[in-house]
């Protein structure tokens, strides 16, 4: 197998690929108001994780597991060499791409997301490289614009309702199980261990970034998310353990190669977040983003699942990887 190093600076022939085109009140407290969880996350049993495991398929390739056409894989490459992350759009995906070392199935059936500390970015302004899935409500109907009020985004249920006839849906979920496998070990101690396992993009900043953060003397990792109000400050809620660089192990966290789920949803301009540990109680955080400006008129939606370093330094070999067993965006 190819080297993260080595495959994010050769030459490959023949891949699909081309560049990407791309002062409030702290509200933190409203994070832990839990007199409303919607049906969806009532629902879901304490410590069973999301999906059916036993349709996966070690021999198949990624798209023949997973139903990739509603996504685009953003890579830490730039094989185009037009300074900008490569991406792989829905048809090529879900025909069976694969990279190895940083896109394949797993030996146990699972889709492997892998990213070096140091790669191709989607823009000058962004400083972390990513091996991540775009949501992509068109489905590869390359005649629906990818950016905008169209239907291959979604928007708040607030929003104005000529922005939501233009939409391709109004508010929804996204799930995953997954395993973290591998965090980053070296570089700037304030960003060791951190990757983003999932996202909400907005047209310019993000209603959620999930974490998962293990530091080098833990056994442990933690789980948090951020929510960035619109065009200000990131508000940040702990599901477990802190995001702090200096964190003791934490005690309930989730070790690498452990299996854990999430659901996160906006219903009704409110956010929620659902982790799932096996044989344990589930953790549910809601967070209410009617004063965070995402349900004005020029704001689009679109989920984000895969690994998104949060490390830019370090070893030129070191690296992020996750496995995913469930993926499943509902609108």
């Amino acid at each position: 197998m190819l080297s993260l190093r080595s495959i994010c600076c050769s030459s490959l022939i023949g891949l699909a690929v081309s560049a990407a085109p791309f002062g409030y009140a702290n509200q933190a407290t409203q994070a832990n108001n839990q007199s409303y969880i919607p049906e969806s996350h009532r629902a879901l049993a304490d410590g069973v994780l999301l999906g059916n495991f036993d349709s996966l398929d070690p021999t198949k390739k990624p798209s023949e597991n997973f139903d990739l056409l509603d996504w685009t894989l953003t890579l830490p490459t730039d094989l185009n060499k037009d300074k900008k992350a490569d991406i792989i759009y829905e048809r090529p995906l879900s025909g069976g791409f694969e990279l190895k070392p940083l896109f394949y199935t797993a030996d146990d059936g699972g889709m492997v997301f892998a990213c070096p500390n140091v790669g191709a970015k989607t823009s000058k302004n962004t400083k972390y490289a990513r091996t991540e899935l775009r949501e992509m409500l068109r489905r590869g109907n390359t005649r629906i614009k990818t950016q905008g009020i169209t239907e291959n985004n979604w928007v708040f249920d607030a929003a104005h309702g000529s922005v939501k006839r233009k939409a391709g849906a109004i508010e929804g979920s996204l799930e995953a199980t997954l395993a973290v496998n591998r965090v980053s070990t070296t570089g700037d101690e304030k960003k060791l261990g951190r990757v983003i396992i999932g996202q909400i993009h907005a047209t310019d900043d993000e209603p959620i970034r999930l974490y998962y953060r293990k530091l080098p003397n833990n056994s442990k990792g933690s789980v948090y998310f951020a929510h960035e109000i619109n065009g200000g400050d990131d508000e940040w809620i702990n599901l477990i353990g802190t995001r702090s660089h200096t964190l003791a192990n934490p005690e309930d966290g989730i070790e690498l190669n452990e299996k854990f789920s999430y659901k996160i949803t906006v219903e009704n301009n409110i956010l929620f977040v659902t982790l799932i540990r096996q044989g344990k109680p589930n953790i549910t955080k809601s967070f209410d983003m009617s004063d965070s400006g995402y349900h004005k008129n020029n704001q689009y939606m679109y989920f984000k699942a895969g690994v998104y370093n949060q490390n830019n330094g370090g070893e030129p070999k070191d690296y992020v990887q996750a496995t995913f067993y469930h993926l499943d965006n509902q609108h």
